[in-house]
């Protein structure tokens, strides 16, 4: 039986290069030209490597998730509801101003420039952002049991509340906010934790 011939390309370093096209241009603003050129790929070596352009981005987005991404999985182990909030923040605040990549966040960026023409991407994102949500409250809740928040506690509500601010952050970081300025941010919600009665 025949081998086929091997890859003549990192496949690690080409997802890479996707994601950074990704994050600059949102999913729909990349273009298979632009990511084959930034990938340093023929379009016919993409498609046998990843598929399409969808799973391209699915796999980009994992790559998001736990490499610049990965502080939130971080911020959910931590102690104290107050510790979450804190790693998630600052981390988000670091992350969308970090000069090694775009601006923002590759999920609030690629999710502000999906048309309905990209809707399977788009509930893919609003999926992800949901479930995020969702590993917030319960950590709340635990922390509700534990009395590391208050019992009068809205868990769901302060996750939405969180994402709120994590978002926030993604788009004035887009919008050239610097480091400092989301930095005060976070010292602003941090000084009215829990923002709950009791």
């Amino acid at each position: 039986m025949a081998m086929g011939r091997p890859r003549e390309f990192d496949l690690d370093q080409a997802l890479e290069q996707a994601l950074e096209v990704f994050w600059r241009k949102g999913y729909e603003g990349a273009s298979i030209a632009e990511l084959t050129e930034s990938m340093g790929i023929t379009k016919p070596s993409l498609y046998a490597a990843f598929g399409n352009k969808e799973e391209l981005f699915r796999k980009a987005f994992d790559r998001y998730v736990d490499g610049p991404g990965g502080f939130v999985k971080i911020a959910l182990q931590q102690s104290t509801a107050r510790a979450v909030v804190e790693h998630l923040l600052y981390g988000e605040a670091d992350a969308v101003t970090d000069p090694e990549y775009p601006p923002g966040c590759l999920s609030v960026n690629a999710a502000l420039t999906c048309s309905d023409a990209a809707e399977s991407i788009k509930h893919e994102l609003t999926s992800r952002r949901a479930k995020n949500e969702e590993d917030l409250r319960l950590r709340f809740e635990r922390a509700k049991a534990e009395g590391d928040l208050p019992e009068a506690a809205d868990a769901a509500a302060l996750a939405r509340y969180v994402q709120t601010i994590l978002q926030g952050m993604a788009v004035q970081a887009v919008s050239g906010a610097k480091r400092s300025e989301l930095h005060k941010l976070v010292e602003m919600v941090l000084i009215t934790w829990p923002p709950v009665a009791g």
